[in-house]
C-alpha cells in the first residue's frame, strides 16, 4: 500500500436503493480481523481497514458536491457497489470519474451485487457507462453471485474476502484458506447450535405435550361371588393444581385421565378412591401412564350382622333366644339383640335363620344394624 497518509482507506459509492448494501459492506469491511502472521508482516492493526466512508453515516447535510469532492480525495481506495442500480446512476459515475482524475485509478475496486458486467442489457447491466467512456482498465469485480461453492453463503464471503485481498494487496488463498476454516467452523457452531436448540425444543415439546393415563382395578382381598360386584368407583387424581375425576362402573373397565402434561409422569400425586361396599384409598404414587389400583371389599358391610325379634303382640324384643345363622349359633343379649360376624369368604346378601321359634320370614338379609327387627309370627 502507498505510504501516503489517508484520512479514510476506502470510499463506497453506491446508489441509494442499494444502501443496505454500502451498511453492509462497511461494517465488515472495518471490522474484519486479518491473520495475526500478515499483521506482523505488514505492521498493520487486527482490523486494517477503517476508517471507510459511506455516505448515509458519515456526510453532513449541505453542500453535497463539495464535502464529496473532499472525501474521495481523502480517500486511499474506491469502492463501488455495482448493480443495475448504480449502473444507471449519474452521482456513481460522477465518483468514478473524479476520482479517476485523481490519478488512482488502479485504486477502484468493484463489488457486483446485483446484474451482470458487459451485459448491455440496460435491465441486467451492473457496470456504470462512465467505466468504458473513461476506457478504465479491464477491472475484475467481486461478484457475490460467483458460482464457486454449492452455498450462497460461502460465496458470498469469497466476494468479500475477493474485495479485501485487494484493497490490501496480499494474495487472495492468504486470507481466503484461513477464512474458510473459520465459516466452517461457525457453520459447525451453528449446526450443534440449531441441533441443540431443536433438541431443547423438542424435549420441552415432548415434555408439555399431552397424554393420557389409564387406570385399572384390582380387587386384593377374597372375591366372593355371592356377594354384588363392584360399581361405580369414583377416582379422583390431584395434579398440582388441576383435579380430574373419572368413575369406573364395572370391575374390567378402566379410568381415563386425558390432556395429562407429560413432564407430570414419575412425579408424586395424590390420588384417592371411593366405592360403595369397598374400602375407600387415599394414598400418594408415582404416576405412569397406566397403572393398577388395589381395591379391597370392606368385610363390615355385609359381615356385621345386628337384627332383632319382634313380638308385635306384646311389642317387645324377645330376649334370651338363641339362632342358627350360616351355621353360627347366636344368642339374644339382654337387649333382644343379635350381633355377630361372618367371614368374607362366606358372606352372601340373604342369610337363612334356623329359629326355635316361628318367624313371619326366615330370611335376614344383609346389609342390616340396630333398627332391623325380624317379626314373630
Amino acid at each position: 500500500m502507498e505510504q501516503q497518509p489517508f484520512k479514510y482507506f476506502a470510499f463506497i459509492s453506491y446508489n441509494s436503493r442499494d444502501v443496505e448494501w454500502g451498511k453492509r459492506l462497511q461494517r465488515k469491511l472495518e471490522h474484519y480481523r486479518m491473520p495475526a502472521t500478515l499483521c506482523s508482516e505488514h505492521g498493520w492493526e487486527r482490523t486494517p481497514i477503517k476508517p471507510v466512508f459511506f455516505a448515509p453515516t458519515d456526510i453532513q447535510p449541505g453542500g453535497l458536491t463539495e464535502e464529496l469532492q473532499e472525501r474521495l480525495h481523502a480517500s486511499r481506495n474506491l469502492i463501488v457497489i455495482c448493480s443495475p442500480n448504480s449502473a444507471q446512476s449519474e452521482w456513481v459515475g460522477k465518483e468514478i470519474a473524479f476520482f479517476h482524475s485523481l490519478g488512482r485509478t488502479r485504486h477502484i475496486h468493484f463489488f457486483i451485487v446485483d446484474g451482470v458486467p458487459h451485459s448491455a442489457d440496460k435491465q441486467t447491466e451492473c457496470l456504470n457507462p462512465v467505466v468504458d467512456t473513461l476506457g478504465l482498465p479491464e477491472i475484475l469485480g467481486a461478484n457475490i453471485h460467483e458460482h464457486i461453492y454449492r452455498w450462497a453463503y460461502l460465496n458470498k464471503e469469497r466476494a468479500y474476502v475477493q474485495l479485501i485481498s485487494k484493497l490490501l494487496g496480499v494474495e487472495f488463498d492468504a486470507i481466503w484458506q484461513r477464512h474458510k476454516r473459520l465459516l466452517i467452523k461457525k457453520m459447525v457452531a451453528w449446526a450443534v447450535g440449531i441441533v441443540v436448540v431443536l433438541a431443547a425444543l423438542a424435549l420441552v415439546w415432548v415434555m408439555n405435550k399431552p397424554v393420557q393415563v389409564e387406570v385399572q382395578l384390582d380387587e386384593v382381598s377374597d372375591h366372593n361371588p355371592n356377594l354384588p360386584p363392584m360399581q361405580d368407583a369414583v377416582i379422583t387424581l390431584q395434579l398440582q393444581n388441576e383435579t380430574k375425576t373419572d368413575t369406573i362402573h364395572e370391575m374390567n373397565e378402566q379410568a381415563c385421565f386425558a390432556n395429562i402434561p407429560r413432564r407430570m409422569l414419575g412425579k408424586n400425586v395424590h390420588i384417592t378412591l371411593t366405592c360403595r361396599d369397598f374400602i375407600s384409598l387415599d394414598t400418594t404414587l408415582r404416576l405412569a401412564q397406566a397403572f393398577t389400583l388395589p381395591i379391597r371389599r370392606n368385610p363390615h358391610v355385609y359381615g356385621d350382622l345386628r337384627f332383632s325379634i319382634w313380638n308385635p303382640q306384646t311389642e317387645q324384643k324377645l330376649l334370651g333366644i338363641t339362632l342358627e345363622v350360616e351355621g353360627k349359633t347366636v344368642t339374644a343379649d339382654a337387649e333382644g339383640r343379635f350381633s355377630f360376624f361372618i367371614p368374607l369368604k362366606r358372606q352372601r346378601t340373604a342369610y337363612y335363620i334356623v329359629s326355635p321359634v316361628p318367624l313371619q320370614r326366615d330370611t335376614l338379609y344383609a346389609p342390616c344394624g340396630d333398627s332391623d327387627v325380624i317379626l314373630l309370627q
